[in-house]
């Protein structure tokens, strides 16, 4: 996808179970072997979502989006998605942070010439997933909605401490639902862009081992 094109308007719509879907077909695709599942932040949603219907060996959930029945909505939060939450019907559109919601809410430990390169690469996100992530209470689908007693296969939660769209305290949370299975390892020195910060190094580092160790 082109970041600098016109988003196709029916992006809006797509629903965190559609890019569920078209996953797990592409799963089905391996013949029958699990593989191990990471997602940085809605994408650890996602993956969250597909370890729940018994799709993965192992989930490696890096700052990841929470599920439903975790509120997430904190001050830090409200502020990174600003400008969509005050776009009326943004649940149905397609969207995207501006580059100072970015900065502030993701990209505040690069340094500032990186956070532009890194900005210009970003491209548009659905409105619908992003409505079914923060106002789950409301989605008549439930698309958020993970069955934490079908998710049996080890789960690693990684959280940087410095993280504002998805706070420390909301991660810690997503580690909980899964303490039967989870692994909880918190970088004091990171934020939310654990895949490129400086230092990103010693976080994979810390998965790789877990892997291993499986």
């Amino acid at each position: 996808m082109d970041p600098h094109a016109a988003a196709d308007p029916r992006l809006g719509t797509t629903s965190l179970l559609d890019y569920a879907e078209s996953i797990e077909q592409q799963i089905m695709q391996l013949g029958g072997e699990k593989p191990i599942l990471m997602g940085h932040s809605m994408g650890g949603l996602l993956a969250q979502l597909l370890g729940a219907r018994g799709l993965a060996k192992s989930l490696v959930l890096l700052t990841p989006a929470s599920p439903a029945g975790i509120l997430a909505l904190t001050p830090s939060v409200l502020r990174s998605f600003w400008s969509i939450q005050t776009t009326w019907g943004f649940w149905n559109k397609p969207t995207r942070q501006t580059f100072a919601e970015a900065a502030y809410s993701m990209l505040h430990l690069l340094p500032a010439a990186e956070q532009q390169a890194v900005y210009d690469r970003f491209v548009y996100e659905s409105g619908r997933a992003t409505f079914e992530i923060g106002y789950w209470l409301y989605d008549p689908r439930h698309a958020a909605r993970v069955d934490a007693s079908r998710v049996n296969c080890p789960v690693l939660v990684l959280a940087g401490a410095q993280d504002r769209i998805t706070p420390v305290s909301v991660v810690r949370r997503v580690a909980k639902k899964y303490r039967a299975s989870a692994t909880y390892k918190e970088f004091g020195n990171h934020a939310h862009w654990v895949v490129g910060e400086p230092g990103w190094e010693e976080v994979a580092e810390y998965a790789l081992n877990w892997l291993r160790a499986q």
